[in-house]
């Protein structure tokens, strides 16, 4: 199927769509916004009226049904994507769920959604960051074509403040978006930790980058309910080791992360933000900043041509599930103190 514009609609139209999906859809060729939901009145029709969008619900099942839509974007809180999701899909919608979340919080869920979307014959993007991110393109290049060679170790770390978007600090005056963000991101029984809402993207990073799987996990954390503070000890299905940490509560509130990649035949370092890439191998040393690598296109981009039958998605199903399956592990590992398996579901 093609269409010379997808009417896209959003289920959870708040902080982060109004920052980075909502103007996308608008910008993009392709595709038009249609419709918003959310479940605040007040600050829906402080949506509608920012993005010029008429078509309102405080509903999400009224704007799957409401045939105005094509596809949707699945903003929701982490929780409430399985549900959200499988509507759609029932419905005969494509599905693309927001940048920074996990497919959902349950692995088996997930792979559910990812079977029915199969079923159905629709698109389902998971849009993590590393699939769109140029530096992790090159990362995944040097594995792939064996300019690092093969995994030996790894070590991922962030560290920044994110205490305001789950509800342990006043937000910042300056945070930008059309709406504030809900708290949702705070609420343990919920949703898990920070581990689940940014960890995900280091996940993502480890995984896609080296197209290996996460075998076992240990684990320390501040909090095994509503982690700010993370410690993962990761073996991948080649043997090697790999250590994960984040840190939510710094006294410096710009994000930094820095991951070096050890391989068979070199290393790679990875700093941010912004991003650079640097490869050490026998041949010599390169380095690039996110601007000297080839454009890549974004997570609308991708569900755009998927939807036209163009291209297939960057990040497979699979992937997204396993990002899940190890966030389980991890929680799993940090509540008993011991080494946990990561099912595959």
């Amino acid at each position: 199927m093609t269409s010379s514009t997808w009417r896209i609609g959003v289920i959870g139209a708040g902080w982060f769509a109004s920052r980075r999906h909502c103007p996308d859809v608008v910008s993009h060729t392709q595709t038009q916004l249609t419709s918003l939901c959310r479940r605040d009145e007040t600050a829906l029709a402080k949506m509608g009226e920012a993005f010029q969008v008429d078509d309102l619900y405080t509903d999400y099942r009224e704007l799957i049904a409401s045939g105005l839509v094509d596809a949707v974007l699945i903003c929701s809180p982490h929780d409430d994507h399985y549900e959200h999701t499988l509507a759609a899909l029932e419905a005969g919608l494509h599905v693309l769920l927001l940048l920074e979340k996990p497919i959902t919080i349950d692995p088996k869920q997930g792979q559910q959604l990812v079977d029915r979307a199969a079923e159905l014959g629709r698109v389902l993007l998971v849009a993590q960051n590393p699939p769109y991110w140029r530096h992790c393109e090159r990362l995944r290049q040097a594995f792939s074509g064996g300019e690092l060679g093969a995994l030996e170790s790894a070590s991922i770390g962030w560290v920044g403040n994110a205490l305001g978007v789950l509800g342990r600090q006043p937000l910042p005056d300056d945070l930008p978006g059309v709406v504030p963000p809900t708290l949702f991101r705070g609420d343990a029984t919920a949703h898990g930790g920070f581990l689940v809402d940014g960890g995900s993207h280091l996940l993502c990073e480890l995984i896609w980058c080296t197209e290996l799987r996460v075998d076992n996990v240990t684990a320390q954390m501040d909090d095994d309910r509503a982690d700010v503070r993370a410690v993962l000890g990761l073996e991948m299905s080649n043997g090697a080791m790999v250590s994960l940490v984040q840190t939510a509560d710094s006294q410096i509130r710009s994000k930094r992360q820095y991951c070096t990649y050890y391989g068979s035949q070199g290393t790679a370092l990875v700093t941010g933000f912004p991003f650079q890439l640097q490869l050490q191998t026998a041949s010599g040393t390169q380095q690039w900043s996110e601007e000297e690598l080839p454009d890549l296109p974004t997570p609308l981009d991708d569900f755009v041509s998927a939807m036209n039958g163009d291209a297939q998605i960057r990040i497979k199903g699979t992937t997204a599930v396993h990002i899940v399956e190890i966030l389980a592990a991890a929680y799993e590992a940090a509540q008993s103190g011991q080494r946990t398996a990561v099912t595959k579901v």
